[in-house]
């Protein structure tokens, strides 16, 4: 499996495109040590749009930028230590997400599929990796880092729930509009 430029750029724009959205102020929450960004959009953005393979390398791209240090997280954090947060595993869950996002997506990435299946299709996509992975990953590990246990951890992150799902519904029109005008993961390698 050879990556071609192509696919190394796309890559890359959507890493950037993650740390963009870091620039987008965190909303603290009192309740749970996980505040709400806006970057975990542009990991639904990356499985929807690229499809699961590359949606996966853009997310575990930008957790690289991350380690090294570049301050591309919200409040210009960045480096190690945020890997062992109360947060570190929602982190370390978006290149799953992305990538189970992407498969998902693949499934609807169908020229000749109607708008309405194929955006509801990518909904579900990126609920599904963005949402679904992503919590499955992050809650647990919020529950031990932070010591407020499972329930508490899950019960906090309900919280989350509609903005995700705001979230996964952007995503989704911006895949469909990708698709519809310049489809991406008709063009994947193999």
């Amino acid at each position: 499996m050879t990556m071609q430029t192509r696919d190394l750029v796309l890559i890359a724009l959507f890493a950037a495109i993650i740390a963009a959205l870091g620039l987008v102020p965190a909303i603290p929450l009192a309740f749970i040590p996980a505040p709400i960004t806006a970057q975990t959009l542009g990991v639904m953005l990356a499985g929807v749009v690229l499809g699961g393979k590359r949606g996966g390398l853009a997310g575990a791209l930008f957790l690289l930028l991350v380690a090294i240090g570049l301050p591309i997280l919200p409040g210009g954090r960045g480096g190690l230590s945020v890997f062992f947060g109360a947060t570190g595993g929602f982190l370390l869950s978006w290149p799953v997400g992305a990538f189970v996002s992407g498969l998902v997506a693949e499934r609807f990435a169908v020229r000749g599929l109607g708008a309405v299946p194929q955006t509801l299709g990518f909904f579900l996509a990126a609920t599904v990796g963005g949402v679904g992975v992503v919590y499955l990953i992050g809650v647990p590990f919020l529950a031990v880092v932070a010591g407020m246990g499972l329930p508490k951890a899950f019960l906090g992150s309900l919280a989350f729930i509609p903005g995700d799902l705001l979230k996964a519904a952007i995503a989704a029109l911006a895949g469909r509009a990708v698709m519809v005008g310049y489809p991406l993961m008709g063009r994947r390698t193999a």
